[in-house]
């Protein structure tokens, strides 16, 4: 079989809007480097209003997130999931692997292990599972998607606003300079406009698009950069170790404490 020449990435987040909060520059500068872009949710989101119900906002936010992926002639997929109904355990672990080996991923981005939702946290366990469990030939998914090759590399994004459940600042490994890909960033949360009433009902947060941007603005200031987002790299035993996001995009460590 011919080596592929196209890389992809897959961006799994818990919610609708989460990738684009926290990596969808990265998405940006991966696409237009020649990646093919996928993203995923695994819920629809179909608890994020205070004025539809759980189906109308879910199909909403379902066609918002196809819109923004879209934009990165991305393919969009929801695991079917619920809002605070996304555990670990072995229905969800194997859609998420089915998923894995569905798109074949040289790369992974997904939640931080640590952030200030459960959702969040649970996918970041799940999708780091799921990565391992890819190319384990007799691990049987739904549909019997076929086995991948190897581990793919995988990357969590910043916590949400920055900072652990203590509200203590969260050190990234390092973070990419997405400077250039903040108009199409503002673009894709944009995409998200079901979401500006509840999270300054829920969240405080009165524009959310002003809110990305005052954290991507404070993650890339830790490294002299105009917006960043930053990632640190799982390398848990039989994951790569190799820095291959490090290597493709313009990024920096911050300095030493």
């Amino acid at each position: 079989m011919a080596a592929r020449t196209t890389r992809r990435v897959l961006a799994i987040g818990a919610h609708p809007d989460d990738v684009e909060f926290l990596c969808a520059g990265t998405l940006v500068l991966l696409h237009e480097a020649g990646w093919r872009v996928n993203v995923a949710t695994m819920s629809a989101g179909d608890l994020g209003s205070a004025t539809l119900d759980r189906e109308a906002i879910g199909a909403l936010r379902r066609e918002e997130a196809r819109r923004s992926a879209e934009m990165l002639k991305a393919t969009y997929r929801c695991l079917d999931a619920r809002d605070f109904q996304i555990f670990f355990g072995d229905e969800l672990l194997r859609r998420t692997t089915a998923l894995v080996r569905a798109v074949d991923p040289d790369l992974v981005l997904t939640h931080a292990p640590v952030d200030y939702l459960a959702d969040h946290e649970e996918t970041s366990r799940l999708v780091q599972h799921a990565c391992f469990a890819a190319p384990v030939k007799l691990y049987a998914t739904e549909r019997d998607e076929p086995a991948t090759a190897a581990i793919p590399h995988l990357y969590y994004a910043d916590p949400v606003e920055l900072v652990d459940p203590y509200g203590q600042p969260v050190r990234p490994e390092f973070v990419v300079d997405v400077t250039a890909a903040m108009p199409m960033k503002e673009l894709m949360l944009g995409c998200h406009s079901s979401q500006r009433e509840w999270m300054r009902r829920q969240h405080g947060e009165d524009d959310y698009v002003a809110t990305m941007k005052r954290w991507s603005g404070q993650r890339g200031g830790l490294v002299g950069f105009a917006f960043g987002e930053g990632f640190r790299q799982h390398r848990g035993h039989a994951f790569p170790r190799t820095a291959l996001l490090q290597d493709e995009l313009s990024c920096a460590s911050p300095p030493g404490e």
